[in-house]
């Protein structure tokens, strides 16, 4: 059993000696000298993440923009329908009052043309005779 047990040293141990190991020969075997690929997967996959994270920001950004630009416009439109509903509303009073108006001006208009003699009708036949 210990020769088993050693055969899995002697091919690079195990727990973080061996991962240290590991990747000292990996970059002892790099042409480079550079961290083994093992590191570069991992700076690449960070950077990919923070890339990834840049793009999810400015989506956000864009969709807040909009979402924004929205509530305003929805906002604007709600004051422009209020303003609207009051113009209605004066406009209607101003009907009523000039409704009233016409019909006080009519009257007097009738009581007019009755006392005066200019409209008043004329029976022809009585004033021949």
């Amino acid at each position: 059993m210990r020769g088993g047990a050693g055969g899995a040293r002697s091919c690079g141990g195990s727990g973080a000696r061996g991962a240290a190991r590991r990747e000292a020969a990996a970059a002892a075997e790099h042409p480079s000298g550079i961290l083994s690929s093992r590191a570069e997967r991992t700076h690449s996959t960070m950077m990919n993440a923070d890339m990834d994270g840049i793009a999810v920001e400015a989506e956000n950004r864009v969709e807040l923009e909009e979402k924004t630009r929205l509530i305003n416009q929805v906002l604007e439109l709600q004051h422009t329908l209020e303003d609207l509903s009051a113009r209605v509303d004066a406009v209607k009073e101003e009907n009523l009052k000039l409704k009233s108006e016409n019909q006080v001006l009519g009257q007097y208009i009738e009581n007019l043309m009755s006392a005066s003699s200019v409209f008043q009708t004329t029976d022809t036949k009585s004033k021949r005779k």
